[in-house]
């Protein structure tokens, strides 16, 4: 290994039963750097990262660290934590209802000579600790008094006393605000200045090109390259992670035509949702296909949730055909004529012990309420027509949906919201995961859906199908609406959105 490098991990492979998450991947950190790890989902950062703390054990390749001998094996997270590896993640793993300094010496508090925990000595080094990183807390307090960046921070603190030479931070500001986002960089500075290690996986590029010296970039389980934060600007990064060249981004014919000039369906105006999403100003006319795209991350399912409430907006106004409407809970927006499709089918969308039938006229019903059944005959009327209109492959009504294929159930939950003829409809990742052919399907629906007066916000991470299927996008960097693109000059180029998504930087 060079001098200055930490971690050198060389052909890392990993296999699950039917799929190759890791495939010669490959990354190297250095003493005294910030290191962000990029890529999308599904690229393997995760991957790497548990084949690195013993989360995961690798089927093949090499991890060498400066200090260790030989290659690398770690059985445990712990394995990795007693030769400095600590990893912090997105949800704070400490326990909130103990103090601040009991929590950064769990497992290893100062006795006196009976044995006992000696408080005093504790909260002193606590408190030292604390001082040195130059986070204003009282060590004595319950670290459910303080915000998650703070409760980050210790968990940081902790890692940082327990002498971690590397330190992993898995998505450290998702929930974070502005203000909490500069304090745990200040912190990651000082830590680099010190020298250790900080590999950062985050989704903001922004963040990326304000705290990161180095840039390692995943795509599908295998590595594309490892740049210096000025040899990388932000147009190149976005075309690296999605694996777009710009010597072929060729304008795509959209097949659909919008109705951008039709009385608008829904409005919002300063709509946001703490944590997620910043102030964003949101218009869709009837008969409109409109697009959300950005980076993952970047904003596009929060926004469509802030929407539909499924999270709650704290501030702004929202209207549905000129009227303001106060959208409390999911069902409201059912009730108003909205409609939902869920980027997570089998966290969000299937009852997977329900049958098809029982899964498409779910929101039916719901609308309708627990007194207002509908009828069986009805159900079964329901369930045969839209199996019928989207080819939905399957026994009969009555087979449970978990027997069905992923592209098959992705149609029952677009089903479920078609049979409550929506005036509006949100779709999240309709065609991820599926076959082509069902995704062309899908595709091909949306258009004739809008043509038939239903206002679309189509969600997906393929540009192709972005460009084939909007009018219209909406471009979604860092959770903030940051403008649109219109076909209104032409039609939208793979080469306009990527520029749009990296901030504009052509260089």
């Amino acid at each position: 290994m060079e001098n200055n490098v930490l971690i050198e991990m060389r052909n890392i492979r990993k296999t699950f039963p039917g799929v190759v998450a890791l495939d010669n991947a490959q990354l190297t950190l250095r003493k005294g750097e910030i290191h962000a790890l990029m890529g999308e989902n599904g690229a393997g950062k995760s991957t790497i990262i548990k084949c690195l703390t013993g989360v995961y054990e690798r089927d093949s390749g090499d991890v060498f660290m400066d200090g260790v001998e030989g290659n690398i094996h770690n059985h445990s997270t712990m394995d990795a934590q007693n030769i400095g590896i600590a990893t912090v993640y997105q949800e704070v793993n400490l326990c909130p209802n103990l103090s601040v300094a009991e929590n950064l010496f769990i497992g290893r508090a100062p006795t006196n000579r009976w044995g006992a925990v000696d408080w005093k000595t504790m909260n002193k080094k606590a408190q030292k600790i604390m001082d040195d990183l130059d986070i204003q807390v009282d060590v004595t307090r319950n670290l459910e008094n303080y915000s998650i960046a703070i409760q980050q921070m210790v968990a940081i603190a902790r890692a940082v006393d327990m002498d971690c030479r590397v330190l992993i931070l898995d998505e450290p500001t998702s929930s974070l605000d502005d203000k909490e986002v500069e304090k745990l960089f200040r912190l990651m500075r000082q830590l680099r200045n010190k020298g250790v290690g900080i590999l950062f996986v985050t989704h903001f590029l922004e963040q990326v090109y304000e705290v990161c010296d180095r840039i390692t970039v995943m795509r599908n389980g295998q590595f594309v390259g490892d740049y210096t934060v000025a040899e990388l600007p932000r147009v190149k990064l976005v075309a690296a992670m999605l694996g777009k060249d710009f010597d072929d981004l060729a304008a795509i014919r959209k097949e659909g035509t919008g109705k951008e000039e039709g009385p608008v369906c829904v409005g919002c105006k300063n709509m946001s949702h703490k944590g997620t999403i910043k102030p964003f100003d949101f218009v869709i006319h009837k008969g409109e296909v409109v697009g959300l795209t950005g980076l993952l991350g970047s904003g596009r399912s929060e926004m469509v949730r802030c929407i539909y409430g499924a999270d709650r907006s704290q501030t702004g106004e929202e209207k549905m055909n000129g009227k303001v409407i106060h959208i409390h809970q999911p069902l409201d927006a059912i009730k108003l004529g909205m409609g939902y499709l869920p980027d997570d089918r089998k966290a969000e969308g299937c009852i997977a012990d329900l049958s098809v039938k029982e899964n498409i006229i779910l929101a039916l019903q719901a609308r309708q309420g627990i007194f207002h059944r509908v009828s069986e005959a009805k159900q079964n009327e329901i369930a045969d027509r839209y199996i019928r209109e989207l080819s939905i492959k399957t026994p009969n009504r009555d087979t449970p949906i978990s027997q069905l294929s992923g592209g098959n159930q992705q149609k029952v939950i677009l089903a479920r919201w078609l049979a409550t003829n929506p005036e509006f409809l949100i779709l999240d990742e309709p065609t991820r995961g599926i076959d082509i052919g069902t995704k062309t399907e899908i595709q091909k629906k949306v258009i004739e859906l809008a043509e038939q007066g239903m206002s679309v916000v189509f969600i997906s991470s393929e540009l192709e199908e972005m460009l084939r299927t909007c009018s219209r996008l909406y471009v979604m960097r860092d959770g903030q609406n940051v403008g649109q693109i219109t076909d209104e000059n032409g039609p939208i180029t793979q080469e306009e959105v990527m520029q749009a998504i990296a901030g504009g930087d052509k260089s």
